[in-house]
């Protein structure tokens, strides 16, 4: 199996959902429960990258290190790329970034981002899974993107993407033929030389448009490989519903 380390961002001021992290599933913090995924994943190493001492105590004796890093990062991956300095990673470190608020990321798909990226040439891999109906096409809160023939990206966007002209100039409520149109799932690879390059980049007119971090990396020449799912990836936590979601599926499951 691919050797690799998982870091998850956790940002205790999360905007839709204050206190994310410690907000509880099933009676523990949602940031235990993505852990205990990374950990199950077979990673030689998970850190939690927070930015709250709140959360390095809801994670002791969890088994994962923490890395107390700065509240004023833009976004996670500034978040994760002082952790790995933190960490001291080499630069050729396989770094899963596992987001935050994923509960019930499977196993074998955060496997898969390592393996992904350690069978590429590209500076960095994330999955992908087919769309199936129409409302999630047209979902602006769901990304889409296209591959190349070697299955690189091409393009990520909040828009369908490709546009069927033929199929949407009669009809928009079905799913059109022709596909597959595909769904991305914020998990990436990189090594971690690259997280530190990447971060490092001024943010793109492309990613300012779409307000999507993995278009800087396109728009700077680099590739990222994009591979499907071997499991689906149930919906993360961001609001206040998406909570009570997840503890009806952790509560059906156990």
């Amino acid at each position: 199996m691919t050797e690799f380390v998982v870091a998850i961002p956790a940002r205790y001021a999360a905007s839709r959902l204050p206190g994310k992290p410690l907000r509880t599933i099933g009676g523990e913090p949602l940031v235990l429960h993505v852990a205990r995924r990374a950990l199950a994943a077979g990673a030689r190493e998970v850190w939690v990258a927070a930015d709250d001492q709140r959360i390095a105590d809801a994670l002791a004796g969890s088994g994962v290190r923490i890395a107390m890093t700065s509240p004023d990062h833009a976004s996670g991956t500034d978040r994760l790329a002082e952790c790995a300095r933190i960490a001291g990673w080499s630069d050729d470190t396989i770094v899963v970034n596992l987001q935050g608020d994923e509960p019930f990321a499977p196993a074998a798909g955060i496997q898969a981002a390592a393996r992904t990226l350690a069978q590429s040439k590209a500076e960095m891999a994330t999955l992908a899974t087919p769309i199936d109906d129409v409302d999630t096409l047209f979902d602006p809160n769901a990304v889409k993107l296209v591959r190349d023939a070697q299955g690189h990206a091409l393009y990520f966007s909040r828009a369908p993407l490709p546009w069927p002209r033929d199929a949407f100039a009669t009809d928009r409520t079905a799913m059109p033929s022709g596909g597959p149109w595909l769904r991305h799932i914020g998990i990436y690879a990189y090594r971690a030389g690259f997280l530190q390059r990447f971060t490092a980049l001024p943010p793109g007119t492309l990613e300012r448009i779409e307000s999507l971090e993995q278009l800087r990396v396109l728009e700077a020449g680099f590739r990222i490989a994009v591979a499907l799912s071997p499991e689906p990836f149930p919906p993360g936590v961001d609001t206040p519903e998406d909570l009570a979601r997840a503890e009806a599926r952790f509560a059906s499951r156990t």
